[in-house]
């Protein structure tokens, strides 16, 4: 790679490979957006927003020789078991990207240089999944050439293995961001192009096992550039950053089985150009940002239901707010979402436009600025925002800081890791948010040892402390939907997502009658039933016995077919029809 000379951002290099490659027209529409929008010179009384008092740069890349450098979309970051934070980037010992983590305390460890041999990829800056197995998994974008483009599983000390490359043919090529892993155990990705030039939908097993989902058409969207989210209704959702009705990105729906619906159509007004992964606040209201469009054109941050009503919640203001909200949103355990503006924000004497912002809006819109970068502390922040369990953001920049040793980059060239200090009190993350009783739960945070209690919604569970940082527990009998806590010498810690304990259907009877028979049903993890149906007919009345029993009435009108009980859990259904007699 070589070397990215100060002010170039994403874009520009994204293009300057492209000209190389199949398609070259790629992103020319949002460079020249950018473009303009780094042309613009900001009155310094216009500037606005005051440094807030909580950030800190805890490390400088370029500040060894060979370091990863220059951050760039998505570069998703990752805790591990171990508290360190993992993603991958360019730079490194073969200048073609590598992956690494930092401590929280600002120790960088470079766990792999890729380009070693050709099959490894190349440019790994999509960031890092972690897996339930602890492994993490990933993407090269490979300049986007097909050859140099995989998804890998690598290991905490740097072991790894290409699990698929892609050629650039059904199968897409060169994604921008790693793969999720489902409640399946699949996980499932995102590729920017395929042989139709316009992106695909994959899923792939932690063996390897690729299966393609779906190719897009430009109609239902085209270059699907950041990481997909699954919701709690166990369909994944994700945005494309061209294509659709006006071909400004649309917001999409797909089941596992590969069934895609265009949820909405981005049309400028509303925003264009979605480029970050969307995340499903607490309310289940899907949340994220577009980095063009809006009354500015400089993007916004918008709310979209799982049935596509979107509702514009701030439209961004160059000067005050800052521009082109690349970085997307995180939901704090505060309520608030997270995010960062790559462009714009006050000036200062190295980014005379402004060198982008941090900023905070609540689920009804109130947005305020936290932070405006200054070159010193980087410029261009790209990435989406972790919520480390210690309570505290981190987020890179692609350019900016301080480092200055390794040879491909310059003091103000490399980039920053940065922390935000919310005040938030430590919490516990869940590696995997649902489970039935019995399977193993594993949970990340720290202070773990010493533990004396772990707890679903109140009731106790077993568990084994692996390390300070990293604890296992089992899902207990009896456990409900809710938060699961863990009592530490340090106080009682809890966990940031609500686990979702899955209903399971075991029996019912009898098999058959009218309407009004009144049918028992047996189970797991009853208890917080909100609904069952017989044949897609909700049942107009019924009881909860125990945790393992049901009972309810047949409902006028209901059909011969599946009984399905819903708990906040989920569903679970029948493995046999239910007949309903005359």
């Amino acid at each position: 790679m070589q070397e990215i000379a100060h002010g170039e951002n994403y874009m520009t290099r994204f293009d300057s490979y492209a000209a190389t490659a199949s398609y070259p027209d790629k992103g020319s529409m949002l460079k020249q957006l950018l473009v303009t929008f780094a042309t613009l010179v900001l009155l310094a009384a216009a500037a606005t927003g005051a440094h807030a008092q909580t950030f800190s740069a805890v490390y400088n890349f370029g500040s060894q020789a060979f370091d990863p450098i220059n951050p760039l979309p998505s570069g998703i970051i990752a805790q591990g078991r171990d508290g360190a934070i993992y993603s991958g980037a360019p730079g490194g010992a073969n200048s073609l990207g590598a992956a690494y983590k930092v401590t929280p305390s600002g120790t960088l460890t470079t766990l792999y240089n890729f380009g070693n041999t050709l099959s490894d990829g190349v440019d790994p800056y999509g960031g890092l999944t972690l897996g339930t197995d602890g492994n993490f998994y990933g993407t090269t974008n490979g300049l986007e050439f097909a050859s140099f483009t995989t998804v890998f599983k690598m290991t905490s000390s740097g072991g790894l293995t290409t699990l698929y490359t892609f050629t650039d043919g059904t199968d897409g090529a060169g994604p921008m961001a790693p793969p999720i892993q489902g409640t399946d155990g699949n996980f499932y990705g995102t590729a920017s192009t395929s042989q139709s030039g316009y992106g695909t939908i994959y899923k792939i097993t932690p063996a390897g096992v690729f299966t393609l989902l779906y190719q897009f058409d430009i109609t239902h969207g085209e270059e699907p550039d950041g990481p997909l989210v699954q919701g709690t209704d166990g369909n994944f959702y994700g945005t494309t950053k061209y294509g659709g009705a006006n071909n400004v990105g649309v917001i999409f729906k797909i089941t596992s089985a590969g069934k895609l619906t265009v949820l909405f159509n981005f049309d400028n007004t509303h925003g264009a150009y979605p480029q970050s992964l969307l995340v499903q606040g607490s309310d289940g209201t899907f949340y994220g940002t577009t980095v063009g469009g809006g009354t500015n054109s400089y993007g916004v941050v918008f709310k979209v239901t799982p049935t596509g009503k979107l509702t514009v919640l701030h439209n961004m203001d160059y000067a005050t707010d800052g521009a082109n909200p690349w970085a997307g949103l995180m939901q704090a355990t505060d309520g608030n979402f997270y995010g960062a503006n790559a462009n714009g924000g006050a000036a200062s004497s190295g980014c005379p436009s402004g060198c982008g912002t941090l900023f905070k809006i609540t689920k009804t819109g109130v947005f305020s600025v936290l932070y405006n970068f200054d070159l010193t502390t980087g410029e261009l922040p790209y990435t989406t925002m972790l919520q480390h369990t210690n309570g505290i953001l981190y987020g890179t920049t692609q350019l900016g800081g301080t480092g200055n040793v390794d040879p491909f980059c310059a003091a103000g060239d490399c980039g920053v890791l940065y922390s935000l200090n919310i005040g938030a009190v430590p919490f516990v993350s869940l590696v995997s948010t649902t489970a039935k009783i019995g399977k193993t739960v594993e949970v990340l945070g720290q202070g773990f040892t010493g533990a004396t209690a772990v707890a679903f919604n109140g009731t106790a569970a077993s568990f084994k402390v692996a390390s300070d940082t990293y604890l296992t527990t089992t899902v207990p009998t009896g456990a409900k939907t809710g938060p699961v806590t863990v009592t530490t010498p340090g106080g009682k810690r809890t966990s940031n997502k609500t686990f979702r304990v899955t209903p399971q259907f075991t029996s019912f009877t009898p098999p058959s009658g009218a309407v009004g028979t009144l049918v028992t049903i047996t189970g797991v993890s009853l208890t917080q039933t909100t609904k069952v149906t017989f044949g897609g007919v909700a049942a107009t009345s019924f009881t909860v016995n125990s945790d393992t029993q049901v009972t309810a009435t047949v409902p006028t009108g209901a059909k011969t077919g599946k009984i399905v009980i819903t708990t906040p859990g989920g569903t679970a259904t029948s493995a046999t029809n239910f007949t309903v007699t005359p």
